[in-house]
């Protein structure tokens, strides 16, 4: 009798940014024979490296990564075209004998793929105007009710406008995960988590994030949507002498371990997460992939 060939399982590690998780994702998707599909809505900018801290060719240490470097600032890119991108390739990744590894902090990204939703159409004009006519706090309503994640500057009409038409999803999702999927958490202790966060922003300064952001601002404009969050609004602070280097660096920290709780509080409503501190995180999948053969 032919004996049936197993799918490699979709592996997939969250937590906040700053966590640890890509390091981990990399050594392990090298010792398993992996590839990795970066789930980090920022990551898919091209020309957005040192803001968006990718990891560069060296830290990828010749680990295939998809997901990164998707579209130009200027293009859209939804939760939907993610969900489609990241489907895609978790079958390339699986048809190459490989294990595929989702990676991230983005919970709609990730949440997406594993429940495997279904997206609305995508707002018409008709659509757009009923938008405008709401406030903020009505916005704020629909995003909470359709699962929307909210964009990094929530206080925005337009940036929640955009949130509710790329993303908004049907009530129609999977209540278990997908089949044949492992998803992990990694846990860090508050102050170890921002002295990570401090330690990236130093690496992110001394690579030349403000050349990229000037770069990047005079190509696409200050104003393009992806120049507006994230490091590149203090950038341009910085450079147009609202800010000197200290504070804009205090307040990168700030936004970031913010961002941190705001990542955290979306991926613990998925009771499906086994939670580990990094090292268990590593010494747990290491254990279950190893006997997977």
């Amino acid at each position: 009798m032919a004996s049936r060939t197993i799918e490699p399982p979709l592996i997939v590690i969250v937590g906040p940014t700053a966590s640890g998780k890509t390091s981990l994702s990399i050594k392990l998707a090298k010792k398993f024979n992996g590839e990795i599909i970066s789930a980090d809505s920022r990551a898919i900018y091209k020309g957005m490296d040192i803001g968006t801290a990718k990891p560069s060719i060296n830290e990828q240490d010749g680990v295939p990564h998809w997901g990164i470097d998707i579209v130009a600032p200027d293009d859209t890119f939804t939760v939907a075209d993610f969900k489609h991108y990241a489907n895609e390739k978790i079958s390339e990744i699986r048809a190459r004998g490989k294990v595929p590894f989702i990676v991230g902090g983005t919970g709609l990204y990730i949440d997406a793929v594993i429940f495997d939703y279904e997206f609305k159409p995508k707002a018409d004009v008709e659509i757009r105007k009923e938008l405008q006519h709401k406030d903020i706090t009505e916005l704020l309503e629909i995003c909470q009710s359709g699962d929307i994640e909210l964009p990094e500057n929530s206080k925005n009409k337009r940036y929640l406008i955009r949130a509710i038409e790329g993303g908004g999803v049907n009530r129609r999702r999977l209540q278990e995960l997908i089949p044949n999927t492992i998803i992990v958490g990694i846990t860090t202790e508050r102050e170890v988590l921002r002295k990570r966060i401090v330690h990236r922003a130093e690496h992110i300064f001394d690579d030349g994030v403000v050349d990229e952001a000037k770069k990047l601002g005079e190509k696409y404009g200050w104003d393009n949507e992806a120049m507006t969050s994230n490091i590149y609004p203090l950038v341009r602070f910085y450079l147009d002498g609202h800010m000197n280097m200290n504070e804009v660096k205090e307040k990168f920290i700030t936004l970031d371990y913010r961002l941190a709780k705001r990542q955290m509080t979306w991926l613990r409503r998925n009771k499906f997460i086994k939670w580990f501190d990094l090292s268990d995180a590593g010494d747990y999948l290491s254990n279950l992939l190893a006997s997977l053969g």
